[in-house]
């Protein structure tokens, strides 16, 4: 669970990211999950665009993709969702 001081933190270092998943019509499925979770490996910190046209709400979306790849949910600003998760590898960002 993070801290109100990490998500800070986070939020800061998501600010100049650009989104590289984009939650459509069909919403989440198990493909995207994997693909979040391989991306979430590699970058630990991350961005997901929910389209306009998606049948969810952006809530559920956040909530299915923090179950599905057991990350952090940082923020939900907009239509954009911030995840994180600790990488096991690749680890880059030291939390405060």
């Amino acid at each position: 669970m993070l801290t109100g001081k990490q998500k800070r933190f986070l939020r800061s270092k998501a600010h100049h990211l650009n989104a590289i998943f984009q939650v459509g019509k069909i919403g989440v499925n198990d493909n995207m999950i994997l693909q979040i979770n391989d991306a979430l490996e590699k970058r630990e910190l991350i961005k997901v665009n929910v389209l306009q046209n998606c049948i969810e709400d952006k809530e559920i979306v956040a909530q299915q993709l923090t179950e599905g790849t057991e990350a952090e949910l940082v923020q939900i600003i907009g239509n954009q969702i911030v995840l994180y998760k600790e990488s096991v590898e690749n680890k880059q960002i030291k939390l405060p």
